[in-house]
């Protein structure tokens, strides 16, 4: 099937329209033709996680913020963002946005930093969101708010200068190089994972002084915790087996309670990997990118440089080792995992699946439809396998109008615990407390997927909805926006 195959969402009128083209690309997709509303619905049901009670069953994911100041601090459009997530209904603030633990591990200069001198204004920042939460939803009961706290490895553009400083695990025969030059990689040594992961344990004190309730020790993206899980290649206390993959989680987790014991904590964790893809040169031209294919990997078999992948054949899944990191995140007792795919560098239409791509992405080369069923099955898979943790599944933005019929139904039946959105929130963040009092839907700010939240920051710009919200549609940004897009055949 190609691009212009693709039905749109927003083209089909009503649930059972959506079932229709759902049966039609053969996606047995859980989606209700009605939607529950008020205390006794199912997305309004609380939910016990460890030691935490969240009052709804959905999230707002983290994402990662390109509109902090040079120091770390939040700007007036941090502000605004959370004050946003703070309106959105959800119960559970998964992180808010990525925030370093320290500078060198920012993934763009706009970066959040967590450390004394930003601690007063992160502190401001989640009373935003507590505050608007209380406008929204009469009161803060039951609200339960993380922060993701990253380090970004192999993706780290910590300096104005806007190169690539990438710190990495292992050489990497498809990624070195690809982003930044080679010669900027330099390798941790098992001394450098030491010290990050004081830096961890003095940033996890910091954030739990702040009143967050959980820390996200982040495993995915390809950023450095995701990557640790690859480094099969690597030699010394953290490459190798299983158990010295898992390693930097185990010393991050025991670090943290022994200073912040009633510190909760979960996972963000890309549960499989892909290949890095790029646009089919035999049919991209002047006009369009081509739709995305992997790479040419047939050098680098077996593949060991990826995590929940075959290694005699990388285009498929592996789950056995998937399944081994949430027995660790069980021993650990971890009691919550928010699930996700690949990295949005170089496999963007699994991560977040769209109809349009990022500016230095490709056009889809499924139906988007289809990479949210990959989303919705895995963890429908993992929850069968762990029915004591506690999922959080992602892949939702792409349904649209349809959001909340799935998501009541995967959530009634079973496949996943609490449903979180991401760039939703950017577009349209009242939509939550909108379905959950049974108020119609604003069908003019769903997101619908133009990745302009991705090409803005990856070009240098803040990060927001600029098609719809006019905060960023009327900036001086949304000019030189469009012209990117059209020099990337995007426009």
């Amino acid at each position: 099937m190609k691009f212009g195959d693709f039905v749109k969402v927003k083209s089909l009128n009503n649930p059972a329209g959506f079932k229709e083209n759902l049966h039609r690309l053969g996606l047995e997709m859980p989606c209700d033709e009605l939607l529950e509303s008020g205390p006794q619905s199912v997305m309004s049901q609380p939910l016990q996680i460890g030691s935490l009670r969240v009052g709804n069953r959905y999230a707002v994911h983290p994402m990662e913020g390109w509109d902090g100041h040079a120091d770390g601090n939040p700007s007036e459009h941090t502000i605004r963002r959370w004050r946003n997530f703070g309106l959105s209904g959800a119960k559970l603030i998964w992180g808010g946005e990525a925030v370093a633990v320290r500078h060198d591990g920012r993934a763009n200069p706009r970066q959040l930093v967590i450390n004394e001198k930003t601690l007063p204004a992160l502190g401001n920042l989640r009373e935003t969101l507590v505050n608007a939460h209380r406008e929204s939803m009469g009161d803060d009961r039951d609200l339960v708010i993380g922060i993701q706290l990253t380090h970004s490895g192999r993706f780290c553009k910590p300096n104005q200068e806007g190169r690539m400083e990438p710190r990495v695990l292992f050489k990497h025969p498809l990624l070195d190089g690809r982003f930044g030059p080679k010669e900027n990689i330099v390798l941790m040594t098992d001394s450098d994972i030491k010290q990050l992961i004081d830096d961890y344990v003095i940033a996890a004190k910091r954030a739990y002084k702040l009143g967050f309730q959980f820390i996200d020790l982040k495993h995915c993206h390809g950023y450095l915790g995701h990557e640790f899980l690859s480094a099969k290649t690597r030699t010394g206390n953290y490459g190798g087996s299983m158990e010295n993959r898992t390693r930097f989680l185990r010393e991050l987790v025991a670090g943290i309670r022994s200073e912040v014991p009633d510190m909760e904590l979960g996972v963000r964790l890309s549960a499989i990997d892909f290949l890095p893809f790029k646009p089919d040169p035999s049919l991209s031209d002047a006009e369009s990118l081509g739709p995305g294919i992997p790479v040419e990997y047939s050098t680098a078999l077996p593949y060991l440089y990826g995590f929940g992948m075959d290694e005699q054949d990388p285009t498929e899944p592996n789950l056995d080792e998937t399944e081994k990191f949430l027995q660790a995140l069980t021993d650990l007792k971890i009691p919550m995992v928010n699930i996700t795919i690949g990295s949005p560098y170089y496999t963007p239409h699994v991560t977040r699946p769209a109809l349009y791509p990022p500016s230095d992405g490709y056009q889809p080369p499924e139906d988007p439809l289809i990479g949210v069923m990959r989303h919705l099955s895995l963890v429908r898979e993992l929850k069968s396998r762990f029915p004591h943790l506690c999922f959080v599944g992602s892949g939702y933005t792409y349904l649209q109008e349809f959001m909340p019929y799935v998501a009541q139904a995967v959530v009634r039946e079973g496949w996943a615990d609490i449903v979180g959105l991401g760039r939703m929130m950017l577009s349209y963040p009242e939509l939550i407390a909108d379905v959950l009092a049974g108020r119609p839907m604003q069908r003019k700010r769903l997101c619908r997927t133009f990745s302009d939240c991705t090409t803005a920051p990856r070009n240098g710009m803040i990060s927001g909805c600029y098609p719809l919200d006019a905060h960023y549609k009327k900036s001086p940004q949304m000019i030189r926006l469009t012209q990117v897009k059209k020099d990337a055949k995007l426009a």
